[in-house]
């Protein structure tokens, strides 16, 4: 590309961001743009203001179409086979006629932030179906590698109309119990042989999975599979009853043969019959709303403490004092908060 060819596509570009609205890009992915749907989340990612006035534009608009599709998390140790998992469930979902979103958490770049592992390069034949749609996220700063924006998200794919909304986590640890404020089924992936099984895994995980699959149930790993799965299940019935009334399942499965993925298709149709019958879909979803209310508000008070005029170098300068041990954590942050309080016409 020349230079003036290039400095004419760069301006095209600023052109077409400028005129951008948060109206037309929802009208483009309701009739199932996926470029549009892409730029929406991205505008759910960016922290730049004008961006989130687009973004919080799109949430509005997508709430009256959200809320239709089945919200299922999903979680393993790394290694144990979840994007070979998610790509041929996500195939026998699309063939039953279904659409499907996927937002995979990735881990993220400690120098650049970006998505290390990058979903869609382990989905090759999921990503080129024009039913499926996926979003690598990274986990940026988040707590357990959820991505910031991934509850949103969750409503604008729903709003894009898809019936199917996957969030793959990173792996077993903090974020498996934020996923789990977010969707409706939990399903947990878990390997055999590797260990104790029952010490392999914290019981808090145990506890929020719907489902416990055993991977990878092929070849000379059968009954090794079977009797992890045995195990899990003797471990379950010790658990305590879940809120919904549903009892935990198990079963192996080989995602890379796809044995048995038509009782995890059964499965989750029949904890989709039990949760609407006894009214616990709808009652869990609005206590998530009442929730997300809550995190939102701690979120936007964090931006403005951090990104306020000064507040890099207020920070800087109470980091130095702590560090020659001039003060305590405890009393910088009781001074920084003071500050910002004073400063807002706040009285502690």
């Amino acid at each position: 590309m020349n230079e003036e060819r290039r400095k004419k596509w760069i301006e095209e570009r600023k052109s077409r961001r400028k005129n951008r609205d948060a109206k037309s890009i929802f009208e483009a992915l309701r009739q199932g743009d996926r470029v549009a749907l892409s730029s929406a989340l991205t505008l759910l990612e960016s922290s730049a203001t004008a961006d989130r006035v687009l973004a919080k534009d799109l949430i509005q608009l997508a709430l009256p179409y959200s809320g239709k599709s089945r919200r299922i998390g999903i979680t393993g140790v790394p290694g144990v086979g979840k994007s070979t998992f998610v790509e041929a469930f996500g195939k026998k979902i699309i063939a039953e006629g279904k659409r499907l979103a996927v937002l995979a958490i990735d881990p993220s770049s400690e120098k650049g932030g970006g998505s290390i592992l990058g979903d869609k390069t382990r989905m090759e034949v999921l990503s080129a179906k024009e039913e499926a749609f996926i979003r690598p996220s990274p986990s940026g700063s988040n707590l357990g590698g959820v991505a910031r924006a991934t509850r949103e998200s969750i409503l604008l794919c729903e709003a894009a109309g898809y019936d199917y909304v996957f969030v793959e986590t990173v792996g077993v640890g903090q974020s498996e119990t934020v996923v789990h404020s977010m969707v409706d089924f939990f399903l947990l992936l878990m390997l055999a042989g590797a260990g104790d099984e029952l010490q392999g895994i914290k019981r808090g995980i145990m506890e929020m999975a719907d489902l416990l699959l055993i991977n990878k149930a092929d070849g000379e790993n059968k009954q090794a599979a079977r009797n992890a799965q045995r195990e899990y299940k003797n471990a379950l019935h010790l658990l305590p009853p879940k809120e919904s009334g549903w009892t935990a399942k198990t079963a192996t499965i080989s995602a890379l043969e796809s044995y048995n993925l038509d009782l995890v298709s059964q499965t989750i149709d029949e904890f989709w019959e039990h949760v609407l019958a006894n009214g616990f879909l709808d009652l869990n979803r609005n206590e998530q709303d009442v929730r997300w209310f809550h995190e939102a508000v701690k979120s936007d008070l964090l931006n403005l403490l951090y990104k306020g005029e000064g507040a890099k170098e207020r920070q800087k300068q109470l980091e130095d004092q702590i560090q020659s041990k001039k003060v305590s954590p405890f009393e910088a942050a009781d001074s920084w908060l003071n500050e910002f309080l004073n400063k807002h016409g706040i009285r502690n």
